[in-house]
């Protein structure tokens, strides 16, 4: 097994604790992140493994439930309308064992594959590992809605964040791309200080730069903060316009959440 594959499973185990330990009330409260709830986010999560697992057992399962959801999609339902009818308004703890039950189906089926596999996805097919990192980063980008809500910090950073921040690098001519922009020549330098005494670098430009907390560099590329609401030094032109429109998840085109509009509650 990749170790990828292993990182998200650990990262789905970390939010299956958070979430086992809230009282019902709190499934329903909305959060930062467009208003969804915990419920939402959930639903949205365990859809994403859901299609995920099926593209890892068939293509032609992943092709039917993808055009049956894009089906409902243009009938004008939102994409979180869409989540809460096809799961007929599962939540609350019933939604989180559905949910990690089909995260660790997703795991082993991952596991069992190997490691130059491809996979079909939304977009061009995918890697094995960075499929598994594309859940992972998902899972822990979602799971920020829910500590800010609840006031709580997340548990020390461990060293699969860095796959998280690997992403964020790797999709620098995604963001551009995917706004049918010009892809610059040369991505920014990238030094990250990770919170267990590590320096992460990605050395690309001389004039342009993101530097400083690993942290904050993942919450920025998946749009969990906006980059004034950190402590990252950003150095050069070219490094300023990506952070406007850095988006490391498929999709079309988000822009990052305004400054000052997600934060940790003081609950």
């Amino acid at each position: 097994m990749i170790q990828q594959v292993a990182d998200f499973r650990a990262e789905g185990a970390e939010l299956h604790r958070l979430l086992a330990s809230l009282p019902d009330d709190d499934w329903t409260r909305a959060t930062q992140f467009k208003a969804w709830t915990i419920d939402d986010i959930v639903r949205h999560l365990h859809m994403g493994d859901t299609m995920a697992l099926a593209s890892a057992s068939s293509p032609e399962a992943f092709a039917t439930l993808r055009a049956d959801i894009q089906a409902r999609r243009e009938t004008g339902l939102s994409r979180v309308e869409e989540t809460r009818q096809r799961l007929n308004g599962l939540g609350g703890r019933a939604l989180l064992e559905r949910w990690h039950a089909t995260l660790e189906k997703l795991c082993d089926a991952l596991a069992d594959k190997p490691a130059d596999a491809r996979l079909p996805w939304a977009g061009p097919d995918m890697g094995l590992r960075m499929f598994a990192t594309a859940r992972q980063m998902e899972t822990w980008s979602h799971a920020q809605a829910i500590y800010d809500l609840l006031g709580i910090e997340r548990p020390a950073a461990s060293p699969r964040l860095r796959n998280i921040a690997e992403i964020g690098v790797r999709t620098f001519g995604w963001a551009y791309r995917n706004r049918g922009l010009p892809v610059p020549p040369v991505m920014p330098t990238v030094r990250l200080d990770a919170p267990f005494g590590e320096t992460w670098e990605w050395s690309a430009s001389p004039d342009d730069a993101v530097t400083g907390n690993a942290i904050a560099f993942c919450q920025v590329v998946t749009q969990t903060r906006n980059v004034a609401d950190t402590t990252l030094s950003v150095q050069g032109e070219g490094a300023r316009h990506w952070m406007t429109i850095v988006q490391c998840f498929a999709g079309p085109p988000e822009t990052p959440p305004p400054a000052g509009t997600r934060h940790r509650s003081n609950r």
